[in-house]
C-alpha cells in the first residue's frame, strides 16, 4: 500500500537509522502490547443466530486496490470445453479485496496469517457507525471520542473481539472515490486513528476492521495505526461490505483468514453472525 512519499518512510523504517527512529515512533505501541496483549477467547458458549451476513466483497481483477493496479490476474490453465474441467492460476497480491492484515504485515517478527489462533478469528463484533462523520470529511479518523459514544449506547468494546468501522465507503467500490485520489495521488478516505487503536487495546479488542482500503486513513503517510495495532499480535481487515446489515452489537465475526504458511494476510471470507 503505497502513495507518493509512502515508500519512502517504509524504507526509512526499516534503515538502520530509521529503525532507531522508528523505535520512538512505535514505542507506545509496543508498551500497549506489553501492558495489553490480546487477551485469550473465553471458552466456548452456545450461540444461536438468525441470519450470516457476507461482508466479502466479490474479488475480481478489476478490483480496486491502495497500490491503484490490479491486485489479482487470473490466467486459464484449462476449460471444460477442451479438457474436461475448469482450472486458473491466480497471480495475486496478497493484500487484495477483502483481506486479512496478519501482525507481520507490519512488524519484523509477528504472527503470519498460518499462525493467529482459531479462537482469534470467531470473536464477538461491535460496529461503530461514524458514516455521517465520512460524509462530510473523507479524511475523517475514528476517535477515542467515537469508541466511548459508542460504548454509552450499546456497552464496552469486546474483550477478545473485533471492532469495525462503518464508515459508508463500500457503496464507493465500483467507483473511483473508492480510492478517492487527488491530482497529486494522494487518496482521501477514513480510517482509525491511532489513538483509537490505543484505546481499544486497552479494552482488550484482537481486531481492527474497516470498510475502506486502509487501517490507517488514507491520507497517512506514515501508517501511524498499522505500526502501533499490528505489531502487538492484533490484526486487521480491510475492504469489508455489508455492515449496514450488521448491529452495533452482538454480531459474531467469523474470519475465514487464509492458512498459508508465512502469508502477511491474504482475500478471507468474512461472515457476520447475527
Amino acid at each position: 500500500m503505497c502513495v507518493p512519499g509512502c515508500q519512502e518512510t517504509v524504507a526509512q523504517r526499516l534503515s538502520r537509522r530509521g529503525l532507531l527512529k522508528g523505535v520512538a515512533g512505535v514505542a507506545a505501541g509496543a508498551a500497549a502490547f506489553t501492558a495489553f496483549p490480546p487477551p485469550r477467547a473465553a471458552q466456548a458458549q452456545a450461540m444461536s443466530f438468525s441470519k450470516a451476513v457476507d461482508l466479502t466483497h466479490d474479488l475480481m481483477e478489476e478490483f480496486p486496490t491502495y497500490f491503484g493496479k490490479p491486485g489479482l490476474e487470473m490466467e486459464r490453465m484449462s476449460s471444460f470445453a477442451t479438457d474436461g474441467y475448469n482450472m486458473y492460476k491466480w497471480h495475486l497480491v496478497e493484500h487484495t479485496g477483502t483481506h486479512l492484515d496478519a501482525p507481520i504485515h507490519f512488524s519484523a517478527d509477528g504472527k503470519a496469517s498460518d499462525e493467529i489462533a482459531l479462537d482469534q478469528l470467531v470473536v464477538p463484533l461491535a460496529v461503530v457507525d461514524v458514516r455521517e462523520k465520512a460524509a462530510a470529511d473523507p479524511d475523517y479518523q475514528v476517535s477515542v471520542e467515537d469508541l466511548k459514544a459508542h460504548e454509552e449506547v450499546h456497552g464496552p468494546l469486546p474483550e477478545g473481539g473485533c471492532v469495525a468501522m462503518n464508515s459508508g465507503w463500500a457503496a464507493h467500490v465500483a467507483s473511483d472515490k473508492f480510492r478517492n485520489a487527488d491530482a497529486d495521488g494522494v487518496m482521501h478516505f477514513p480510517g482509525f486513528s491511532k489513538e483509537a487503536a490505543m484505546y481499544m487495546m486497552e479494552k482488550g479488542v484482537v481486531g481492527m476492521a474497516v470498510d475502506t482500503l486502509s487501517l490507517d486513513f488514507g491520507a497517512s503517510k506514515t501508517f501511524d495505526t498499522h505500526y502501533a495495532w499490528l505489531p502487538t499480535e492484533r490484526w486487521g481487515i480491510e475492504c469489508l461490505a455489508g455492515l449496514d446489515e450488521v448491529p452495533a452489537t452482538g454480531a459474531t465475526l467469523v474470519v475465514g483468514a487464509p492458512k498459508i504458511k508465512g502469508a502477511t494476510g491474504g482475500p478471507s471470507r468474512v461472515i457476520a453472525l447475527v
